[in-house]
């Protein structure tokens, strides 16, 4: 699945829900689940890890829709050449 249909995917399950919430009242559920991400990396579950880091894909994809950013295009402009400051892959800066 591509970024942009995932993004699309997350808009059809939650964007009604999180939209109603707001940009700042979902972005503290966004933190919320990096935190959650944060506890989970320092336990080094492998399964429990995976659905964090998923949960927190979600959480930035309602985010950027919510935005109005298309989490793919942006993604794409600013790394698509390597790193956005030297340019390098992988990066070369100090």
């Amino acid at each position: 699945m591509k970024i942009a249909e995932f993004q699309q995917l997350i808009e059809k399950i939650y964007f009604e829900k999180d939209s109603a919430r707001g940009l700042a009242g979902t972005h503290m559920w966004f933190c919320e689940e990096v935190g959650e991400l944060t506890r989970a990396l320092r336990r080094g579950n492998s399964e429990e890890l995976e659905g964090e880091f998923a949960d927190v894909l979600a959480w930035l994809s309602t985010l950027a829709s919510i935005a109005g950013i298309d989490l793919q295009a942006a993604a794409h402009k600013k790394y698509a050449q390597g790193c956005p400051r030297c340019a390098g892959t992988p990066c070369a800066c100090g």
